[in-house]
This record gives structure tokens, sequence and C-alpha cells, in this order.
């Protein structure tokens, strides 16, 4: 039982490569953050652009039309549920006792 455990190789907290700093981080995720929005922004206008190509008769196959406006509306519900879970999230650790 004990010749498991000896095999695990444990990293000593002295040779962790350099600890990222907490303002990279936040850049890193606050760009992460826009792009995942600058996406659904995207589906949204292609579904637009589609929809109104429909309207006015041109060349545009239907099914594509759905499509598009269906990604554009899941990608919006996912990004409003990422949003509602963060909020809670947030709620949780404000109401936490110091």
């Amino acid at each position: 039982m004990l010749d498991g455990a000896s095999r695990v190789e444990l990293t000593p907290v002295s040779t962790v490569p350099n600890p990222v700093k907490p303002a990279e981080v936040q850049k890193q995720f606050a760009a992460f953050l826009k792009e995942a929005l600058n996406n659904v922004n995207d589906k949204q206008i292609q579904a637009d652009a589609l929809t109104e190509k429909l309207v006015r008769g041109e060349n545009v196959q239907l099914h594509d039309v759905m499509i598009a406006a269906q990604k554009a509306s899941v990608a919006l519900q996912l990004t409003i549920e990422i949003r509602n879970k963060a909020i809670e999230a947030y709620q949780e650790m404000m109401r936490m006792p110091l």
C-alpha cells in the first residue's frame, strides 16, 4: 500500500514557476469576457443580416437563416446564464461573514 503512495511525485512549492500576478489574471479574464461578448454580438449581427436578406427576397436559404438565428439565441441565453451565475456567486461572497 505504501509502495503506490511512494511513487507519487509531488512538486515542492519552491520549484513552482513564477506565480501569476492578480493584475495579469484580471486583464486576461477581462479580455476573455470581452472576446466572448464580441462573439455573441457577431452571431446576433450575422443572424440579423441573414433575416434582412430573407425579408428583402434575396437568395438566402431559409434553413441558413433559422440556424443562424438559433445559434445567436443559444449564445445569448448562455451569456445571460453565465452573468446570472456570476452575480449569484458575488452575492454569496458578500453574504459571507468576515
